[in-house]
């Protein structure tokens, strides 16, 4: 277990330690299951889920499984918002320069939600809008932040959400993400080529040292976002990616 800061407030931070853990199991787990991802004591833990289930940000499951209770969704959606005003001067700059749609998106209970969105001046609009959430499998932000993880939280992810495939381009089994996955860490950023909707190519990156998993993109039809658009886009979206970065470990 990571060494906590100094001056912290111990009580605060054993239930946010109890809360990420139930978040990285994907949401739900046991007593037993949370007493071994942790050096708190048995009676410890159970005292702090009883009052975070008495407040609601925890929900006990008739199976006696603990689960993130929904006064969680408001904090949520507020920190959603503003991690996206954060980052609409980088995705705008992106847009001006490109022409292009950009989007940010964080991975949430194993999806991406979309928390912000730039439009280009296009008429044409893709699937995509602020609140929309979406696999990860087959979207540009969604198999970047993937790209992120080690292969067995990425199995662990699919096999909680499964892998529709909206497009006949779309990837539907495991071994096959698995690959683009490593195809997209020696590159340093991925492709969706048509696999959430047809016409619409896009190309995201990851926001290194990101709080929770986060990724950005620019999208658009096939016609105008092709290799001449990537050799200029990849480069500003790292530089966006390192902007956001930067402004959210700002201490």
């Amino acid at each position: 277990m990571a060494e906590k800061p100094s001056g912290g407030v111990q009580s605060v931070e054993r239930v946010f330690e109890l809360l990420e853990l139930i978040t990285d199991a994907g949401g739900d787990v046991t007593l037993s299951e949370l007493s071994s991802s942790t050096d708190l004591p048995l009676p410890t833990i159970h005292r702090l889920l009883r009052t975070l289930v008495s407040l609601g940000y925890i929900r006990q499951l008739p199976n006696r499984r603990y689960a993130l209770g929904p006064r969680l969704i408001r904090l949520g959606e507020g920190a959603n918002k503003q991690l996206g005003a954060l980052a609409r001067p980088q995705l705008k700059s992106l847009v001006d320069r490109l022409g292009e749609t950009s989007n940010m998106a964080v991975l949430d209970s194993d999806m991406v939600i979309y928390v912000a969105q730039v439009p280009s001046l296009h008429s044409m609009r893709m699937f995509t809008e602020v609140g929309r959430r979406a696999h990860t499998h087959d979207t540009g932000v969604g198999k970047a932040i993937l790209a992120q993880l080690d292969d067995e939280v990425v199995r662990g992810i699919v096999a909680r959400t499964g892998m529709p495939t909206p497009t006949a381009k779309s990837i539907g089994d495991i071994d096959s993400l698995l690959a683009d996955l490593n195809r997209i860490r020696e590159r340093g950023y991925s492709i969706d080529e048509e696999e959430q909707e047809i016409g619409v190519r896009c190309f995201a990156m990851a926001v290194p040292n990101a709080p929770t998993p986060t990724a950005i993109s620019v999208s658009g039809p096939v016609s105008r976002v092709d290799q001449h658009f990537a050799d200029r886009a990849v480069p500003l979206l790292r530089e966006a990616a390192l902007a956001i970065s930067a402004e959210l470990n700002q201490n």
